[in-house]
Parts: structure tokens; sequence; C-alpha cells
């Protein structure tokens, strides 16, 4: 699998900054795991399709919950974080578009933070391709929770609304999927939760940007200070407020 079948974007942004994608970026709060594994359903026994898992935020979740994760990355840069991170799953390069695993081979498929990065039509006819009948699908999204002063202000400061990159935040994923028409109704539950921070950690947090990641590099440090600013007089450490949507559905 080449980096040009991706986004260009994602693909450098994502390679260069895999190792401040897993230092810095946040995982997932219990209630959203739990919801997966009471919706989806996923348990022992179950086969889960962990797509464009990254460095394994949510792999290493769905292994814990004793299923038999296959975890399919693009990026080899992240491939090799995951083997790190959640070294029991089984890693295989792929995209959304061409998921390397048989017709009706798994129970569940997972996408976390990254549906917005897929040609959504050609990702689902696959997703339903390896989905058995019944199986389920979910689509997590972390978002900066902008009624919080400070973290509106960090999304001015890195411009990010200007980004095409924070599209998913304004796009009717219910809709998207219902086109597919081989799906369920979406369901959604937002799910508000903190990461602990310090102003490393969020100096690093804005370097895993996929956008930021492939500036050059003063311009990429100067966005880093700029936000560590923001938080200069906080005791470390200082939450950084999250809203975790959790999309579901079930192939029909």
């Amino acid at each position: 699998m080449s980096l040009d079948d991706i986004d260009d974007v994602a693909a450098r942004g994502f390679e260069a900054g895999a190792a401040a994608y897993e230092t810095a970026r946040p995982g997932y709060p219990d209630e959203a795991v739990e919801i997966l594994r009471d919706a989806l359903p996923i348990a022992a026994g179950t086969t889960v399709c962990d797509l464009a898992a990254g460095t394994g935020k949510l792999t290493r979740r769905l292994v814990a919950l004793d299923a038999a994760v296959v975890a399919v990355e693009p990026v080899p840069g992240m491939r090799a974080q995951l083997a790190v991170t959640a070294p029991t799953a089984t890693i295989l390069d792929g995209t959304a578009e061409a998921i390397p695993l048989a017709d009706q081979s798994v129970d569940a498929v997972t996408v976390a933070q990254a549906f917005h990065w897929f040609s959504a039509p050609s990702a689902l006819a696959e997703i339903a391709r390896v989905l058995r009948p019944g199986g389920g699908l979910a689509l997590l999204w972390n978002e900066r929770d902008e009624r919080v002063p400070w973290v509106a202000e960090m999304s001015r400061l890195i411009r990010w609304h200007e980004r095409t990159v924070s599209r998913y935040q304004h796009v009717d994923w219910a809709a998207v999927v219902q086109a597919a028409g081989s799906f369920t109704a979406l369901q959604e539950v937002a799910v508000d939760w903190e990461q602990p921070m310090t102003r490393d950690l969020l100096a690093d947090r804005v370097r895993s940007i996929s956008y930021i990641a492939v500036m050059p590099p003063v311009e990429r440090e100067r966005l880093a200070s700029e936000v560590t600013a923001l938080v200069n007089r906080r005791a470390e450490p200082f939450d950084l407020p999250y809203r975790c949507r959790v999309q579901w559905c079930h192939r029909t």
C-alpha cells in the first residue's frame, strides 16, 4: 500500500508526527468504550477491525475487551507505534477503500478520529463487504471542548476552523451512512471528559495535528509556543476538556 493512496496532508503529517501523536493525543474515555462493548457488541471471541488505527489509541482498548483485533493502518510511522502499543493485535497495511480482509470476516468495524479522511461511499461499501450481517460499525470523534475559553482561543491560534481537516465536526454523518444503503440508522451519544495535560504535552498535542506537523519547524514551534502560553499560569497537570462523540449502526 503506497502513501500516495491516501490524503497527502494526512500521509505526510501523520508520518512526521507519529511520535507526538502517541505521546499527546487523547485516548478514549471508559464510557465510550463501554458503549462500543454493549452496542456493537464486542466481547471475547468477537473479531474487530480497527480501521485507520493510527498509533492504537482505540486498538489497545479493544484488545482489553478480549476481542480478536485487526488494526489496519496505511502510514508506516503509525504502524511502528502500533506494534508497541498493541502488540497482540494483527497489524495490516491498508486503507478504508481497500480493506485487506475477506468478505464477511469481522463482527465489528471501528473508526476512531479518521473517517473524515476517507472517501465515504467507497469506504462504507468496503466496510459493508467485510462485516458479517448484523455486524456493527462505530465512529468515534474526540472534539476539543471550545465551550472552555482557553480551548476556543487555542483553536483560533492554530486556525482550526479555517482548515478542511475540521470539517468532520460539521458533517451530517448519519446522512452519509444512510446514503450507503447498507446500514441501520446511525445512533449517537456524547461523552464529556478531560485529558490530563502538561505544557510539554500540550506543545506535542499541537505538533501532532496533521497540517501543523508538515509546517516548517520555525512555524510549527511558533504555534506550539503560542498555545502553551495560554496555560502558563495553570498548575500542572491541568485538564484539556473534550467531548467524545460515539456513533454506531449495524450492517443490514
